[in-house]
């Protein structure tokens, strides 16, 4: 087994990398190494939006579009638009996972060049399996120049993360699991501020809050809630909120009233009553399920 990085996390999120791929803008947001002490909450990202998640040690469990996977050294998986993911990490060993999240250009019509890379990439909205091509290698290039911004570092990152796109798609090619077929902007990074605050933030972020941040207005951030995610503000606050109780209900240690004070409820009654309305069932009875069905 590989070794565990000594950092816990190491995040670039503002390297303003951007390449033309086969005729297409590929807009690189967030490349991210972290060693998971904590679990992910179902999320999903936004047209045109993928990420590749490379698993280079220790173990857990992810669920893609309410499939459950076990996952463990050497396991990729991708995720594209709108495409549900959350994950678990196991807490004897948790899994350290590398990240890059990719916004693409919009889906060029009537381009017939359909088996080229950037095109079974975009193509395949959700992917799951073994790496065989040697992404383990060329995340820790990428890292690597990352870190030391030697002369010439963006050339050589923007021709790494071409090469992993390239090697997630031999791996679809040659390893089983589900394929599903079917310039830079300068509000690329508008998506992934939001994905951000629902995800880390989801206990006290406002709407006013996040239009703050896209430099909108509340009914335009709204509005770009609707286009993109097809829920408003609160839908999607609701949504993040739940998939988190229902992740912290799989530890039985975890009271309901200390999840509904950490998901910022005001009173236990508050959040009992939404996640009634939101699973149909009551906090307890849905940990009584889950224990069922571990059994």
């Amino acid at each position: 087994m590989e070794e565990k990085n000594s950092i816990d996390k190491i995040a670039y999120h503002d390297r303003n990398i951007g390449f033309m791929m086969e005729g297409e803008s590929v807009f690189v947001g967030n490349i991210v190494y972290e060693c998971f002490h904590r679990s992910i909450p179902l999320h999903a990202h936004s047209d045109n939006s993928y990420e590749i998640h490379y698993i280079s040690s220790g173990y857990g469990k992810v669920t893609i579009s309410g499939k459950e996977y076990e996952t463990g050294p050497g396991t990729l998986y991708i995720t594209g638009p709108k495409v549900k993911h959350s994950m678990i990490p196991d807490k004897k060993d948790p899994l350290s996972e590398y990240c890059v999240y990719l916004k693409l250009s919009p889906d060029l019509k009537n381009d017939k060049r359909m088996l080229s890379p950037l095109r079974i990439f975009r193509a395949t909205k959700i992917w799951y399996g073994k790496d065989k091509h040697g992404i383990n290698s060329l995340m820790k290039s990428l890292f690597r120049e990352l870190k030391d911004e030697n002369i010439g570092y963006r050339e050589s990152v923007e021709s790494l993360i071409k090469q992993i796109i390239v090697a997630c798609v031999r791996d679809y090619a040659v390893n089983e699991g589900k394929t599903d077929y079917q310039g830079f902007k300068s509000n690329d990074d508008q998506y992934l501020t939001i994905e951000e605050a629902f995800l880390y933030e989801y206990a006290t972020l406002t709407l006013t809050t996040l239009a703050g941040r896209l430099s909108l207005s509340t009914r335009q951030t709204q509005r770009l809630l609707m286009e993109h995610y097809g829920m408003n503000f609160q839908s999607k606050r609701t949504e993040a909120k739940m998939s988190a109780a229902a992740i912290m209900l799989r530890s039985p240690d975890i009271t309901v009233t200390r999840i509904a004070d950490e998901l910022g409820y005001s009173s236990v009654e508050h959040f009992s009553s939404a996640f009634k309305k939101y699973y149909d069932m009551s906090a307890s009875q849905y940990r009584d399920e889950l224990s069922v069905n571990a059994q």
